[in-house]
């Protein structure tokens, strides 16, 4: 997924602990655990600002998007004409070309 949460950073930061910080906030430690660990589909507003005001810290903190292909976009594939019949006008274009 190309939103990956940094949770665990600003808790290293803080020296605080999985289980504080969900008790802290009012969530489960696995709940936490689940959005530490990149698994979660959602996050609620309330709880991403709780989390905020525990670890005195931004979203942009805890929240940080990366393209899925670090490399880019792929470059479109050249279409296959091995074995596609060319009149001669065609055969001279593709050889200048």
């Amino acid at each position: 997924m190309p939103i990956v949460v940094d949770v665990d950073v600003m808790l290293a930061r803080r020296k605080m602990s999985v289980g504080e910080l969900a008790d802290r906030v009012g969530i489960t430690p696995a709940n936490l655990a689940v959005l530490k660990n990149g698994r979660a589909k959602a996050v609620r507003f309330t709880t991403l600002a709780a989390l905020c005001e525990v670890l005195r810290c931004q979203p942009g903190d805890l929240l940080r998007w990366e393209p899925e292909d670090p490399a880019g976009p792929a470059e479109p594939a050249e279409p296959d004409t091995a074995g596609t019949p060319r009149d001669g006008a065609d055969r001279a274009r593709a050889d200048r070309a």
